[in-house]
């Protein structure tokens, strides 16, 4: 009996080596976008690009008389169980004044857990004469089971924004904020100092222990 190849094989092996070589380039792609994302944030903050407010080194030296409303906004990404939101909505500047305002946080999860806050503001072509001075933005955030904190933001619109001809009608400019999760393996030995202090605490108050 004579023995014939079978023609499926080659097309098998054909196909394997396809789907190898497209998962290889997925993986490429998506460790290039992980990459990105550091440069990507860098370059808006630099340039105001996308409607993300720049990083002022210095105030102001001059002010207008021109007054705008700035709108705060408040979001948490899921998966992060805080609550957060502006101690005001809404405040009155004048162009070149620099304002503090404050964003309440609260952990409302029966753990220690950490976030990170990301910004735009809007209108986007407001952004390169947004300029923020300090605030918590790109800074991982990480609070005990309770915890509350206010959080500052300091900032101005630049006055030269009143040269620009395009945003001669401007009267609100929105300040978003948005806290993502971030998650950060913790070593066993931390964990047992968590739980052993937890257990502590319950037994001196009766209750577990919140900030």
């Amino acid at each position: 009996m004579s023995m014939h190849p079978n023609p499926d094989v080659p097309a098998r092996r054909r196909d394997a080596l396809v789907a190898f070589l497209c998962g290889g380039l997925v993986a490429v792609m998506v460790g290039l976008s992980f990459a990105a994302v550091p440069f990507y944030s860098w370059f808006c903050r630099t340039t105001g690009f996308g409607g993300t407010p720049l990083a002022a080194k210095t105030a102001p030296t001059q002010t207008s008389d021109r007054t705008i409303t700035v709108r705060f906004d408040s979001n948490v990404a899921a998966g992060l169980p805080w609550r957060f939101e502006p101690e005001r909505r809404s405040i009155d500047v004048k162009l070149g004044q620099v304002v503090t305002v404050y964003y309440a946080v609260t952990n409302e999860a029966g753990r220690t857990t950490s976030g990170q806050a990301g910004y735009n503001v809007s209108p986007p072509t407001v952004g390169a004469y947004f300029e923020k001075v300090n605030c918590f933005c790109f800074t991982e955030q990480t609070m005990k089971p309770g915890e509350k904190r206010d959080m500052a933001v300091v900032f101005y619109v630049d006055p030269k924004l009143a040269a620009d001809s395009e945003l001669d009608g401007l009267r609100l400019v929105t300040l978003s904020y948005t806290f993502y999760p971030v998650q950060a393996p913790a070593s066993p030995g931390s964990m047992a100092g968590e739980r052993s202090e937890g257990t502590v605490a319950q037994a001196k108050s009766g209750k577990p222990d919140r900030i």
